[in-house]
């Protein structure tokens, strides 16, 4: 599992003229699916975002988590993240999950970062979406799964 995290001041998905979702000051997650990903993966990923320390103290240090700042999390579902480009001219999503696989494992995601006590919003899986973000910083990370 693939995940692009990055701090937002505010964010928001569009499908065709309506928006399904809005958050302020939080993370905007990209999040990728592969063939091997199980719950696991979900779970650990949901954590280590929940608690990475990206926010800035009353020191100007990034040591605050997205709990302390009471932030909210905006998950978009992102299977270009296993686009493979180095053969080519068009990227191979082979690596990527089939659809109806990586939707549980999306929606178990969400349902990790619930449990953890933060507030998410979603993208609408499979659809064409319009994504809109200030990015505060910036900062933009790149997790994976251990497995």
């Amino acid at each position: 599992m693939k995940a692009v995290v990055q701090r937002v001041k505010a964010c928001s998905v569009r499908v065709g003229d309506t928006r399904v979702a809005r958050i302020g000051k939080g993370l905007l997650v990209f999040l990728g699916i592969g063939h091997q990903d199980r719950a696991s993966d979900a779970e650990y990923l949901a954590k280590k975002i929940v608690h990475l320390r990206i926010f800035e103290d009353a020191g100007g240090k990034t040591n605050r988590s997205l709990l302390d700042v009471a932030g909210r999390m905006l998950v978009v579902s992102q299977f270009t993240l296993y686009g493979d480009c180095r053969k080519g001219r068009r990227p191979s999503f082979i690596a990527a999950a089939p659809p109806d696989r990586a939707e549980g494992l999306y929606l178990s995601f969400v349902a990790s970062v619930r449990k953890a006590g933060v507030e998410v919003e979603t993208g609408r899986f499979q659809a064409k979406m319009e994504v809109s973000l200030t990015n505060d910083g910036p900062v933009t990370l790149l997790l994976e799964s251990p497995e």
